[in-house]
């Protein structure tokens, strides 16, 4: 808990429904959030076992900042992915942290495989293990809306489930975490349907001292000053970063039809602007946070002939309108959050099912899957063919959506087309096309994530006159100090208020030492950690590939040159002692 550096870890064993705690001071130094849950995970994890064995274990960790401060809203996630076969780590909002740190816990960690699907409902003090056969084949959103009927603690409980993807085991299945967030990357819906685990229910209502209230409070004031007295965090609120649309398209960096092109001609159609000018309900914000950056847009679905509608409350991003809008070449909103629903409801993660859907058009074209085989029309611009596409990959109907539903690297090794799959270390790519340091720091960070270490920002700093090595530093120092934001699970969204400053003040006012290098030499450790369970994976820098596309068709920075790259990738190797 906040104040103390003791921390509590719950585990949970579904081959025997039991549970039990432990209290670990040994592990204070990792903080909590990526490092806590990177520490345990490497003390777990089998090596040998598949991902989706049940002895691998899920880890999800709080930081002590988590509910205490503003922004620091934030459940890390580690667990061995089933898409790229090595490190999964993915993060989600909304009440999860809160729930989890008053019910006591800074880390939770699941093994094993229930004999029939459960639900663990987590409460202070206590776990209960209940039939979820009745919610399996449910939906994301009614398996929630069930649990919530079912479940006390309004208010102070999250809500954490799979959809039919997870269970039937498609390796980019995500989980959804109370309303509009997931766990989306990487594949974690999977695991916990190997686990035959449906849902996690966390209600917590303890409370916790906080040790030097008047250093706390005034840390705790120039934070929420900062966050919604300046503009730092303007963008998010405003139009959140669905502004990047419009942006990315005038830079010629907006990924479009499988990234054949770099500008979409209908790009101000599916831009922020649009969706907010047009759609926009409310902005939401995960508690603890005074920003608001969720928006929510209103969709009016047409179920029937004749006057039939209902009306959809979905959230929307620059993420989703890139994966399932330009890289389809859908150039209208309703286009976009009928795949939005779609993906929502399966329980599947967004970016790599827009990616997987534009390889599978171009795949057609050129004729590497055939139109019997698929069963349904893709092409471009068309979303009736994509939508239908999706509910057959979690259905798997035939050996081409069997492959299909463990990835586009699958996808590719196995009909060709790897010149035009978009993955960078065996991760469907992001919305991102700037340049050198968006690809190495996609391909090289650890989740294999625009997020690992911003290389679309340094591309955009530096522009195409780069200095090799300022680029290759700027990405290993940006990853290496966001193992310290993510530690403490601050949304990286407020990464420009949560300076080192500001950081020491917060975990002093809560007695926690964090003086001299302790910071750094945290990131260093966890970025160190990281890497070398990586490596025990099977994880080889040098067996990197960068696809074909990704050079031809220009980028922010002009036309990429795949030596620069091999080159920049050497220079990452040595100086990241990786």
């Amino acid at each position: 808990m906040p104040g103390e550096r003791v921390l509590t870890i719950l585990h949970l064993d579904l081959d025997r429904l039991t549970w039990k705690t432990e209290t670990r001071a040994d592990l204070a130094g990792y903080l909590g959030g990526i490092g806590l849950a990177s520490k345990l995970f490497a003390e777990l994890w089998r090596p040998g076992l598949k991902p989706l064995d049940p002895a691998q274990p899920v880890v999800l960790a709080i930081g002590p900042l988590s509910t205490v401060f503003p922004l620091a809203t934030k459940t890390a996630a580690v667990f061995h992915s089933p898409l790229t076969g090595e490190w999964g780590e993915s993060y989600a909002g909304m009440r999860l942290a809160l729930a989890l740190r008053f019910a006591g816990y800074d880390a939770l960690v699941v093994t094993g495989r229930a004999a029939h699907p459960v639900y663990a409902s987590v409460t202070p003090g206590r776990v209960s293990f209940r039939d979820a056969r009745g919610l399996w084949g449910l939906s994301t959103e009614e398996t929630g809306r069930i649990l919530r009927e079912w479940e006390a603690g309004r208010g102070h409980r999250s809500t954490v489930r799979i959809g039919p993807a997870g269970e039937r085991g498609v390796a980019f299945a995500g989980v959804n975490v109370d309303t509009f967030r997931h766990f989306g990357r990487l594949g974690l819906g999977a695991v916990f349907g190997a686990k035959k685990l449906k849902a996690l229910v966390v209600y917590g209502d303890k409370s916790f001292p906080i040790p030097d209230r008047k250093a706390y409070r005034a840390v705790y004031d120039e934070v929420f000053r900062r966050a919604v007295e300046t503009d730092l965090l303007e963008k998010y609120h405003g139009l959140g970063t669905a502004g990047n649309v419009m942006v990315l398209d005038g830079l010629g960096a907006l990924p479009t039809r499988n990234l054949r092109q770099n500008r979409f001609e209908h790009a101000a159609r599916i831009s922020g602007e649009a969706f907010a000018e047009q759609t926009l309900l409310r902005k939401l914000a995960c508690p603890g946070c005074p920003v608001g950056c969720i928006h929510i847009g209103l969709y009016r679905r047409q179920f029937g002939t004749g006057y039939e509608y209902e009306s959809i409350a979905l959230a929307y991003d620059h993420e989703l309108i890139y994966a399932l809008g330009s890289l389809l070449g859908i150039g209208d909103t309703d286009g976009v959050y009928a795949l939005i629903e779609k993906v929502e409801l399966l329980g599947l993660d967004a970016i790599t099912s827009g990616v997987l859907l534009a390889w599978a058009t171009e795949a057609l074209q050129e004729g590497l899957i055939s139109a019997e085989e698929l069963g349904v029309r893709l092409a471009f611009g068309k979303p009736d063919g994509y939508l239908a596409a999706l509910d057959r990959v979690v259905r798997q109907p035939n050996d081409l959506y069997r492959t299909l539903a463990r990835g586009l690297e699958a996808a590719a090794r196995t009909y060709g087309g790897r010149d035009f799959a978009l993955t960078l270390g065996g991760h469907e790519m992001a919305g991102y096309h700037t340049g050198y340091g968006f690809l190495l720091g996609q391909a090289v960070g650890a989740r294999h994530s625009h997020l690992c270490n911003a290389g679309y920002a340094v591309d955009q700093d530096l522009g195409p006159d780069f200095d090799p090595d300022v680029l290759v530093e700027r990405l290993i120092a940006e990853e290496k100090w966001r193992q310290v934001l993510n530690s403490l699970c601050i949304c990286l969204f407020g990464r420009g208020v949560w300076d080192r400053d500001t950081v020491r003040a917060a975990l002093e006012s809560l007695g926690i030492e964090a003086g001299g290098d302790f910071l750094s030499a945290l990131g260093d450790r966890v970025f160190k950690l990281k890497n070398e369970v990586k490596q025990e994976m099977g994880f080889d820098f040098r067996k990197l590939r960068f696809p074909r596309r990704c050079l031809e068709t220009p980028s922010f920075q002009g036309r990429l040159d795949e030596a620069v790259l091999k080159d920049l990738l050497e220079r990452y190797i040595r100086k990241a002692g990786v």
